[in-house]
């Protein structure tokens, strides 16, 4: 066990637009685009429908709010993800850059509580956040393969956060019936509105490893998806 620093903040300061150096059009970006994308989700989100495979034991956080995990699952399903799971104060790791600037602006409205850094960029600094969020008794999310992939290939981030914070992972994956899929890395799932959306949430892992949350995934996607 490695042992996690006492602090007295869950996550560091969420980064402001200078600390970044972000430029005049960017800034205006981000004065636009998480208000206006929220307002989308929402309209979105309402036609959704939502049916639910659990396995024996699974415990999605939505279900049990008084408990807390590490909550681990795929980048392509995180707008999906967002909504559904909108308003439980759940702390999600996001990269330190612009584009994760815009998503962190975009989950604070749904009521997620972003932690920066990823293993891309301030990764250390991230995972530590996590970590200590996570022993704290917070519900901490984080995509197993982001922020820049490859698709469906767990990296090592998600099990460390749980292993140093004695927690155990939940793996799911939301699965939209009809939806637009995006020329990116991850193939990004949007939605189509009044679709139907499987969701699928595997039991959790004690002491977890990189390895055993992949195939946890792997699991999840397969029930979702038959």
């Amino acid at each position: 066990m490695v042992p996690v620093p006492s602090t007295p903040q869950d996550s560091p300061p969420r980064n402001q637009p200078g600390d970044l150096n972000f430029t005049r059009q960017q800034r205006l970006l981000l004065a636009v685009v998480p208000p206006l994308a929220s307002a989308l989700l929402h309209l979105l989100g309402s036609t959704l429908r939502f049916e639910e495979r659990y396995a024996p034991g699974a415990r999605p956080a939505d279900h049990f709010p008084q408990e807390a995990e590490v909550y681990v699952f795929w980048h392509r399903a995180l707008l999906l993800a967002a909504w559904r799971y909108r308003g439980l104060g759940i702390r999600i790791l996001i990269s330190a850059s612009f584009d994760g600037e815009l998503i962190a602006r975009l989950v604070e409205r749904l009521g997620f509580v972003p932690i920066r850094g990823s293993s891309s960029r301030g990764g250390a600094a991230g995972l530590l956040a996590a970590t200590r969020a996570r022993a704290a008794d917070h519900k901490v999310a984080i995509t197993a393969d982001g922020p820049r992939g490859p698709v469906y290939i767990a990296k090592d981030g998600a099990a460390a956060i749980a292993r140093r914070a004695n927690s155990t992972a939940s793996c799911f994956h939301l699965h939209p019936e009809s939806a637009w899929i995006l020329r990116s890395w991850d193939r990004f799932l949007i939605p189509k509105p009044f679709s139907r959306v499987r969701i699928a949430w595997q039991p959790p892992v004690e002491a977890p490893t990189t390895q055993t949350l992949q195939h946890s995934l792997e699991e999840a996607v397969f029930s979702a998806e038959a």
